[in-house]
């Protein structure tokens, strides 16, 4: 009888990534700030993207304001989000980690999961913290980026593995933390329920009212009593969460679901005209953002943040996809003035979503033969966008010339005119 082997699975966390690709980016500003907050200049109304661990201990966290995290630490230096930079280290720590595991999955930006199944040999049978050490220093080398490492049997415990690696001053961490086989339900005992992935806040007070505060006062109930209390299909998925036990596997692409910009304004926009402005500014940039993975988009979704905060969406799909900027901007026009006709107040957030993918991407894939009875695309409704191949031809030579030139070098004439900017804006 053969026995299976262990799994052994890694999550690579890049440390402060935003944070540190800034400071790569501008050494002798960001880089020589060891308090930094990236995500929006001072006086913005954007939100922490990231900030520094020295930061962090006077309680800056992520998502909050940027008003609020200068309160807490005035003498912090802000920055905006290097985007492009961030993409491009991610791809490279990326390509480091395939070098490594035969099977690599992104999980965001800065995070990924590795399957290290069948690599003992390669690696000398070493022990997978040592092998995972040896991945850190390759990161590092390659991209001058750290990067922290849990790793376990399961996906669950190594995410919970690597919030124990990060190297925070005064943990004494080593930026790898492994746990062994059959040691799940032990390392797990002394956290919160609250900290499993996928436990929400009105879970973990349900939890909490029927007097289950850590994972280890979860795991003394039976799977029987749990599902006495919490219902058949959530109490026995709690019992093995709390034990480790995760049979999801690492796949090596997760299917993207929406490509999407947003900007926060500086100040409440009124103006129709204005937000029409950045509305479009917006749709040359998620659309240059969409063709660039090789992807077209048949639903369109335009989102409001009104002044009062009150968040507002809709959203359109088409008979055919659309990857220009011209059809783009054609459809989430007419979502943004439906929006606005409903509710005509300041707005303080603007955003264009795309999703809902064509099977087959831009420029890639097989030519597919037509049949003679193959029955024609619906026609589109009235107003509805449509493509043909000259329209894409223009729009990939608007492409080519923004690569070699930069983004701005043709853009839609009315983005031209500096005078009617609407001022100092914050990109999502």
């Amino acid at each position: 009888m053969t026995t299976l082997s262990p799994r052994r699975i890694l999550l690579v966390d890049a440390d402060a990534f935003f944070v540190a690709v800034a400071r790569q980016e501008d050494p002798d500003g960001a880089g020589k700030a060891s308090l930094l907050i990236v995500g929006g200049r001072p006086g913005s109304r954007g939100v922490v993207c990231s900030a520094s661990y020295e930061c962090r201990a006077y309680g800056v966290r992520s998502a909050m304001p940027i008003s609020r995290a200068l309160k807490l630490c005035p003498q912090a230096t802000c920055v905006p989000v290097p985007r492009g930079a961030c993409s491009a280290r991610s791809k490279e720590i990326q390509q480091v980690l395939a070098t490594f595991a035969p099977v690599v999955q992104a999980s965001s930006i800065d995070e990924w999961y590795c399957d290290m199944g069948g690599t003992e040999a390669l690696y000398g049978h070493e022990s997978l913290e040592a092998t995972a050490h040896r991945l850190r220093d390759a990161v590092l080398a390659a991209t001058g980026l750290a990067v922290s490492i849990g790793a376990g049997t399961s996906r669950l415990v190594a995410k919970m593995a690597v919030e124990l690696a990060k190297p925070k001053p005064g943990s004494g961490a080593t930026g790898v933390r492994c746990v062994t086989p059959g040691q799940e339900a032990a390392f797990l005992a002394p956290f919160r329920l609250a900290d499993l992935p996928m436990v929400g806040p009105r879970f973990a007070a349900t939890l909490e009212r029927m007097g289950l505060d850590t994972i280890a006062d979860a795991q003394q109930w039976s799977v029987t009593d749990l599902q006495s209390r919490l219902g058949e299909r959530a109490g026995a998925w709690l019992h093995r969460r709390v034990r480790g036990i995760d049979d999801s596997v690492v796949t090596p692409r997760e299917v993207q679901k929406q490509v999407s910009r947003e900007e926060t304004f500086g100040r409440d926009l009124h103006d129709d005209d204005l937000l029409e402005r950045e509305l479009l500014r917006l749709a040359v940039r998620v659309s240059t953002d969409l063709r660039r993975q090789g992807l077209r988009a048949r639903t369109v979704t335009v989102k409001l943040k009104d002044a009062d905060f009150k968040t507002r969406s809709a959203q359109r799909t088409l008979a055919q996809p659309i990857e220009s900027e011209k059809s783009v901007i054609k459809a989430a026009r007419v979502l943004y003035r439906a929006l606005r006709g409903k509710r005509r107040v300041g707005v303080r957030l603007l955003g264009i979503g795309l999703s809902h993918f064509d099977d087959d991407a831009v420029g890639t894939g097989p030519a597919v033969q037509l049949g003679f009875f193959t029955a024609p695309p619906p026609p589109p409704t009235e107003g509805e966008p449509v493509e043909n191949a000259k329209d894409r031809a223009l729009t990939r030579a608007l492409d080519r010339i923004r690569d070699r030139y930069g983004s701005t070098a043709i853009i839609p004439a009315r983005l031209v005119d500096r005078a009617g900017d609407t001022g100092p804006r914050v990109e999502e």
